[in-house]
């Protein structure tokens, strides 16, 4: 009797989980039946051609068409300094002078011992042409190398007074000076920075789908805030061989300094490059694109849906981008309402743009 009762309690339990578990999926189930989505209201363009100059422009960086550090080579105690900062300088002009007492005291006995040497030289040199056997072979070698050796010894020593006095490499503007009178320089120290901005350089990044369409010696304009309305020619010197992570190539742009309108090293230039061609090229509103310019896609209408697509976009005109690839001649974009679209979602058109 106990065994029939156990078992009959066994089965109301187990009728009561099933029933339990049916109810929780049923519930499980409605919930993840989700009504269709409705129709989302979009604005659209179509895709038209349009014709794209060939003027590319871009900020590039105005740099010094040399720039020089000038180092000590001579150990000791600055006595005089040359131009102060800002002034402009000529090549060869005095920066510094360095304490040179013990270095001409150097330079008279390495010239003593150059002297010496040559009377010892000349005189072994003659009694052996005199051939009266009073000189070796051997002495005369020895004087010939004695003499060398004063003579190199007095070349260091007049290049060490030399040194003494720090000359400018370059002519320019002088921009740096960290040295005053009274200073003890060591070989390496800096004395001075000069720089020539009588020639400037322009260096900016092209996009990788320009730069082949660049030539050397092609003529640029650049122009600056800092003289609005003024323009400067300049033409390419360098066209990068290597690419950075962004895909573009350094370029650098010869100018010739302005006196009337003087650029600096610094400046930012915007640089035009006219010399690219025309064509008639396919275009798309900037604001159809969804994401990046980098990894651009756009909804395209196909019927009553738009379906999302990658494309391949070029250099921006104005408000329009140029598409290289993913489009063709006729197609709608969306341009509006992209942020409630999904791929395949459909779409009701509010207005259409020319």
């Amino acid at each position: 009797m106990k065994k029939v009762l156990f078992a009959v309690i066994t089965l109301v339990i187990i009728a009561g989980m099933g029933a339990i578990l049916m109810n929780n999926k049923a519930k499980s189930d409605a919930k993840s039946k989700v009504p269709p989505p409705k129709a989302v209201a979009v604005t659209v363009s179509p895709i038209g051609r349009q014709v794209l100059t060939g003027d590319l422009s871009l900020v590039g960086t105005i740099a010094a068409n040399r720039e020089v550090l000038v180092a000590s080579e001579a150990q000791g105690r600055v006595l005089s300094v040359g131009p102060r900062v800002g002034d402009n300088v000529h090549a060869g002009a005095l920066l510094a002078r360095v304490d040179d007492e013990l270095k001409r005291a150097a330079v008279a006995n390495a010239q003593a011992n150059y002297d010496k040497a040559k009377q010892d030289l000349d005189r072994y040199q003659w009694m052996k042409d005199q051939n009266d056997g009073g000189v070796a072979d051997i002495q005369v070698e020895t004087a010939r190398q004695t003499f060398k050796g004063s003579e190199a010894a007095l070349i260091v020593a007049q290049r060490q007074l030399r040194d003494t006095r720090i000359t400018a490499p370059i002519s320019g503007v002088l921009t740096a000076r960290p040295v005053e009178i009274g200073t003890t320089l060591m070989p390496g120290n800096a004395v001075a920075t000069i720089v020539d901005i009588s020639q400037l350089k322009v260096k900016v990044n092209v996009p990788e789908e320009d730069v082949f369409k660049l030539r050397h010696g092609d003529r640029v304009a650049i122009a600056t805030d800092v003289y609005p309305g003024e323009t400067f020619d300049g033409h390419i010197t360098m066209i990068g061989a290597k690419a950075d992570e962004a895909h573009t190539y350094p370029v650098e742009i010869t100018v010739v300094n302005s006196s009337k309108h003087p650029l600096k090293a610094g400046m930012f230039g915007r640089v035009s490059f006219t010399s690219l061609p025309s064509r008639n090229a396919l275009v798309i509103p900037r604001e159809a694109i969804v994401g990046s310019v980098k990894d651009a896609q756009v909804f395209v209408i196909q019927g009553h849906t738009a379906k999302l697509r990658s494309i391949v976009v070029g250099v921006e005109a104005g408000t329009k981008v140029e598409v290289l690839s993913g489009l063709q001649d006729g197609e709608q974009v969306v341009i509006s309402g992209q942020n409630n679209l999904r791929d395949g979602v459909e779409i009701v058109v509010n207005n259409q743009t020319k």
